[in-house]
């Protein structure tokens, strides 16, 4: 059997084929993972809820399954004995489901979301719930009522957020993956920050059901691992047309993982011209810098493009989410019969949403199309859009600002400027470890794509991650 410290930061493919040998039993594995999220989450506070019993019993359950010799098993249930953890504000049946707020501190569904139902079917085991920004309504990873999420690779450092938990829980071997959610980066953003890969989906990919809502013409699902391979696996189990939610597409559903295996050749990357590559951290911009070097040595052809209404999105995108966010919590029944529950920052940013007024909401829509007509042009010359996922570091918890090229910028906007388009236009996106700054905090490389076709991104994203050691490299323990 390896070591735990192998153990820990395997990807799920080698848990698996570790596990089908019987090198290490699921309940071993489940053990070690719990007991490195005891000793591990006092300092990073990435678990809300570690579900010790019902992971043990799921483990015994699969340790079962496995030990009856039959190959079907691992084909029929490809996460068979793989620890994993879920966001808070996603459901699982049985089990406290947050939303890292007051208001739901004891709310336990009665059923599973469709991500959840999906990954138990293919023999996941659930070793907790993960800390977030309250009702996701943040990119930090901080948390008024649960307190702060803390980057792994320095604790004074924000985890990124709102899925701030999931991407810690993975950076710091206390899981195998996890599966989050992303309004405006909230998978990507703490990706960057903590070494992790983060995948967002197409709009309508994956089935938002049994998910807190926040933004619903925003939100997406999706899996956060250790590794391209791993995120291409989860997706091809949670994606697919779900007749719970009306949002979600019936597109087919491809088999991610085994399109790794097929060389790529060369492939073509777009350079935004407007915004992306403007104001970078020195060492973001080396990083990244490398990164699409990198690429261009290995035969990729890097073309600029245009997006003119990029900067416009910003804006509109805040519009539509401020607006969305009051109307979810006005129909929940939370606010404003509930609004002193509320962290300060989070109500204040719900009372926001009731000075959008409509022609300013419906407006945003339209400039949605025109961006979405942009990057549609864009990606029919290239393959994907290359940039830095977020243009700074991870910023020290609770700075309010930071500094890029000697002025200072909000740490909110900054954060999420990068990523929002992404959801605005409903385009599938990937970030990937692309580098470390000279104090050793991650960087993340992020990659657009056409609508449906996560295929080529993670392809590209493959390949760029085969030729390279980053994920390898993990936070002392």
């Amino acid at each position: 059997m390896k070591n735990e410290e192998s153990l820990a930061f395997a990807t799920i493919e080698e848990l698996a084929a570790l596990l089908a040998k019987r090198k290490i039993s699921p309940v071993e594995l489940t053990e070690m993972f719990l007991r490195r999220a005891e000793q591990g989450n006092p300092a990073l506070n990435a678990f809300l809820t570690v579900t010790a019993e019902h992971a043990l019993a799921s483990a015994r359950q699969a340790e079962k399954q496995l030990f009856r010799r039959r190959s079907s098993h691992r084909e029929r249930h490809p996460l068979l004995g793989i620890p994993i953890a879920i966001k808070d504000n996603i459901w699982t049946r049985g089990i406290r489901s947050t939303a890292g707020s007051k208001i739901l501190r004891e709310f336990v569904p009665s059923q599973d979301s469709t991500a959840a139902r999906k990954l138990s079917r293919a023999g996941a085991i659930l070793i907790g719930k993960t800390n977030l920004n309250e009702f996701a309504y943040g990119i930090t990873g901080g948390n008024a009522h649960y307190g702060p999420v803390h980057n792994p690779w320095a604790l004074d450092r924000i985890s990124g957020g709102s899925s701030a938990g999931s991407a810690v829980a993975i950076a710091a071997g206390l899981c195998a993956a996890s599966i989050g959610t992303d309004t405006g980066g909230s998978i990507r953003v703490p990706s960057a920050f903590c070494g992790t890969v983060g995948l967002k989906p197409t709009f309508g990919r994956v089935s938002v059901f049994g998910t807190m809502p926040l933004s619903p013409s925003l939100d997406h699902v999706g899996p956060m691992a250790r590794s391209v391979a791993d995120a291409a696996t989860l997706l091809g189990l949670i994606a697919g047309r779900d007749p719970l939610d009306a949002t979600s597409s019936s597109r087919p559903v491809e088999d991610f993982r085994n399109a790794l295996r097929k060389p790529i050749g060369k492939f073509r990357l777009g350079r935004p011209r407007e915004h992306f590559w403007e104001k970078l951290d020195p060492e973001v911009r080396r990083a990244a810098e490398a990164a699409v070097h990198a690429m261009q040595n290995r035969g990729a052809a890097i073309r600029e493009v245009s997006l003119p209404h990029l900067k416009e999105s910003l804006d509109a995108a805040t519009d539509i989410s401020l607006a969305e966010a009051l109307h979810v919590h006005e129909a929940a029944g939370y606010f404003p019969a509930r609004a002193a529950e509320y962290d300060d920052e989070v109500r204040h940013r719900i009372e926001a949403g009731g000075k959008v007024p409509a022609h300013r909401y419906l407006a945003g829509f339209d400039v949605r199309k025109r961006l979405l007509a942009e990057f549609d042009a864009a990606l029919k010359s290239v393959d994907a859009i290359v940039t830095p996922t977020v243009p700074v570091p991870a910023p020290l918890i609770g700075a309010e600002s930071v500094g890029i090229e000697g002025a200072q910028f909000g740490v909110r906007p900054t954060i999420v400027g990068h990523c929002r388009p992404a959801n605005f236009t409903g385009l599938p996106a990937i970030s990937i470890p692309c580098g470390f700054t000279r104090a050793g905090l991650p960087v993340g490389l992020q990659l657009i794509g056409r609508a449906f076709d996560e295929t080529t991104l993670l392809r590209i994203a493959y390949s760029y991650e085969r030729a390279n050691d980053w994920p390898t490299r993990h936070p002392r323990q």
